[in-house]
């Protein structure tokens, strides 16, 4: 069953934060919690599982949303995506070191923020890859370009229909090879990945799913049965 990316918003005037939260909504997102102010962003934070942070950098309390960045990055780092009528200088300055993805300014488009949110996703993945051993960082821009597929955690994304798809590891049923595709079943989806099956389970850090055959990868976890020559896996 695919999850919504969950979004945090850090925002201090209600009306705003209310239609912010009814267009993720309607857009696939899911809305992790709303806050107004330092702390209880931290808590929010804290508490609920959030994919990524949508922060005004005038919030209510002697903490503003630069502060409040800066304190969550240290908890967990997430992309962060700065919404505000704030473009001074010094503003600009300050939020360099928060390493935002993106800084949309009020009044903003909502197709603006739906695209920085997938940017934002794509460029944190590109990121942490980069950031990982060798044999991991192989996989890089190219191939998360050609397939806008990648891990975050215990969770998968990718990308359908111009938004990005969340899925639990656990989810993954098998995957079989297609030529030069891979299809990945889920429990209730399938997905085709332009990548070959050893591509697949390169970029997929999750050691319940093996290669079991130059054809097939399964998650061992699924296995309801098997013999010298079949493997039951649900339906298949």
């Amino acid at each position: 069953m695919s999850e919504s990316i969950q979004v945090l918003i850090v925002e201090d005037e209600a009306i705003v934060a209310t239609d912010l939260s009814e267009e993720l909504e309607m857009n696939g997102f899911g809305v992790a919690g709303i806050a107004d102010n330092y702390e209880d962003a931290l808590q929010l934070f804290g508490s609920k599982h959030v994919d990524i942070v949508l922060m005004d950098i005038q919030i209510d309390g002697d903490r503003d949303g630069v502060e409040t960045a800066a304190e969550l990055a240290k908890i967990k780092r997430v992309p962060l995506i700065y919404i505000t009528a704030f473009t001074d200088a010094a503003t600009i300055e300050r939020v360099k070191h928060t390493h935002p993805a993106a800084f949309l300014v009020k009044p903003y488009d909502f197709e603006n923020v739906r695209v920085a949110i997938d940017l934002a996703l794509h460029n944190f993945a590109v990121a942490a890859m980069e950031s990982a051993p060798a044999e991991a960082a192989a996989t890089t821009d190219k191939q998360l370009d050609k397939t806008l597929f990648f891990q975050l955690g215990d969770s998968f994304f990718i990308k359908q229909n111009y938004r990005f798809i969340k899925f639990n590891l656990s989810e993954i049923l098998f995957a079989e090879t297609d030529h030069n595709y891979a299809i990945l079943h889920t429990r209730t989806q399938k997905f085709v990945i332009r990548l070959s099956l050893a591509e697949l389970l390169e970029r997929i850090n999750y050691p319940s799913f093996v290669r079991i055959h130059r054809s097939y990868a399964v998650n061992l976890q699924e296995i309801a049965s098997f013999d010298d020559h079949v493997i039951k896996i649900g339906p298949h």
